[in-house]
């Protein structure tokens, strides 16, 4: 198997004439944690919606596995293994923390959202649910209702259904943005924690998480690739520094 596991090739996305993502080619190995950075109105988010499917290139290919999915459906990449963070987030706040990563693990088994199957025939799952929230750190919240979560532990429910749906490719979205400093910490290494056995990458602007946990990273600008590498590598470039406004010491700061 290649050690490529997801790659575009001249991705391009255009808006009414807006070029949003411009030629990007980007090659993300299988078993790294992949960051995907850059300023403000960079594409980075619209990226992320043409890798999972939720919107359509203009021009250009998207290989996962060596397959071509340009043209597949959200649905279809998900079936593949590609599992985007906030496809399966917790949108049940007044349910449990338990009954929300069921919910998740309903999907895997192609029964979601069957509310009016029994408890018991639901029950089976349970085991399951509680591996993943003790893989998450929430096996004491497993009873507490979702509504009532801190910030910080509702983003590690969102990792934890995601976990759910056995992802080979998970793609998170700022997964700690507006978060303070201990529940970015706990999301950092959680993130760390659940990168075993599979691949990750992930938009971030907080530049400590992308130096501490990221084997690589690829910075975009104006929808183009500008450069790619390991943090060191990225850090002292001097298109990325110019890039980013509040850069010192050659060493990127924060960036949205």
């Amino acid at each position: 198997m290649s050690d490529t596991i997801l790659e575009t090739k001249h991705l391009t996305k255009e808006f009414k004439g807006f070029t949003a993502v411009n030629d990007v080619n980007l090659r993300v190995q299988r078993g790294h944690i992949h960051a995907l950075i850059g300023p403000n109105g960079a594409g980075k988010t619209t990226c992320f919606n043409l890798l999972t499917k939720f919107l359509v290139p203009t021009a250009g290919q998207i290989l996962f596995n060596n397959r071509d999915i340009t043209a597949a459906k959200p649905a279809q990449i998900s079936r593949q293994g590609i599992i985007r963070s906030f496809q399966i987030s917790a949108v049940f706040p007044h349910m449990t923390v338990m009954e929300n990563v069921r919910i998740g693990l309903q999907r895997a088994l192609g029964t979601s959202f069957h509310f009016w199957k029994s408890e018991r025939s639901l029950a089976r799952l349970n085991d399951r649910a509680m591996e993943l929230l003790t893989q998450v750190d929430l096996e004491s919240f497993a009873d507490t209702m979702t509504v009532d979560l801190p910030y910080g532990r509702k983003r590690a429910l969102e990792i934890a259904t995601t976990l759910g749906m056995e992802p080979e490719l998970m793609l998170l979205d700022e997964p700690t943005q507006g978060m303070g400093h201990e529940d970015v910490s706990r999301v950092t290494e959680l993130i760390k924690r659940v990168s075993a056995g599979r691949t990750i990458l992930m938009v971030e602007h907080n530049m400590n998480v992308v130096s501490g946990i990221c084997d690589r990273i690829s910075v975009l600008q104006r929808g183009a690739m500008l450069a790619e590498g390991t943090y060191a590598e990225v850090s002292a470039n001097p298109q990325v520094m110019e890039a980013y406004m509040g850069t010192s010491s050659g060493v990127l700061e924060g960036a949205h």
